[in-house]
């Protein structure tokens, strides 16, 4: 199994750092591990990080667990989520099927029976993304339409959010979920692309072609070329 991310979304400090611990020390398939005392900085946490899997406690100032899964999943980037629980009632457990929980652990419990429980629901998550096909999102599709068509004018994400009508975030979240790379990085990648065209086949010099596929910065460009390619644009040049 390849290494995940997490996020425990708890508003009791001493479960939550437990808990953080306890898998620092004994889960080595969690790569990174991100905590949350309130339904809000935990919608925050997903929409910039992009967990792989969620510990959500249920009752939680700002907003409770079930509002923080379902932001998520209008956003489309919820992720693979179980409920933490002290209430074992039937109502909760209805609602959080409903709302896509993959698993109910009712407080308190073992850590190692949370160790085992994200194992295995990780382990099905894996087999079922490897075998679906990869989907294409259409305001994604649109997003990159347009900076194809585009990357020799100036792009930010604002501006391309407006013209597929969506909010900036929103635009970034699912963009990083289907493209898995980010807004940014993907019109770096495309420009980067272009430019060795122009490099290599047309001999133009560096700004002239730094200029010619959006950056109006010869030095800055030089530098994202570098990232992208891993030269810089005239070692690319003489290659």
């Amino acid at each position: 199994m390849k290494k995940r991310t997490l996020l425990i979304a708890d508003d009791e400090a001493k479960i939550r750092n437990g808990i953080q611990t306890y898998l620092q020390l004994h889960a080595e398939f969690i790569d990174t591990i991100y905590v949350a005392e309130n339904g809000a900085i935990a919608l925050d946490i997903i929409y910039k990080y992009h967990p792989d899997v969620m510990l959500l406690d249920v009752q939680m100032p700002e907003k409770d667990g079930f509002e923080v899964m379902e932001e998520a999943i209008r956003a489309e980037v919820c992720p693979v989520t179980i409920i933490l629980s002290g209430y074992d009632e039937f109502k909760y457990a209805q609602r959080a099927l409903r709302a896509g929980v993959v698993d109910y652990i009712l407080k308190p419990c073992r850590p190692n029976e949370i160790v085992e429980k994200l194992k295995e629901v990780l382990d099905v998550h894996e087999e079922e993304t490897e075998l679906e096909k990869k989907e294409q999102n259409p305001i994604v599709e649109s997003a990159k339409k347009y900076m194809r068509e585009h990357y020799d004018q100036e792009i930010t994400l604002a501006m391309v959010a407006d013209i597929v009508k969506v909010s900036p975030t929103y635009l970034s979240s699912i963009f990083t979920k289907y493209e898995e790379c980010g807004f940014i990085d993907y019109l770096n990648q495309f420009r980067v692309d272009q430019a060795k065209m122009y490099l290599r086949d047309l001999g133009m010099k560096t700004y002239e072609v730094a200029y010619k596929v959006g950056f109006q910065d010869e030095k800055y460009f030089s530098r994202v070329f570098k990232k992208v390619a891993g030269v810089s644009p005239s070692e690319y040049k003489k290659g």
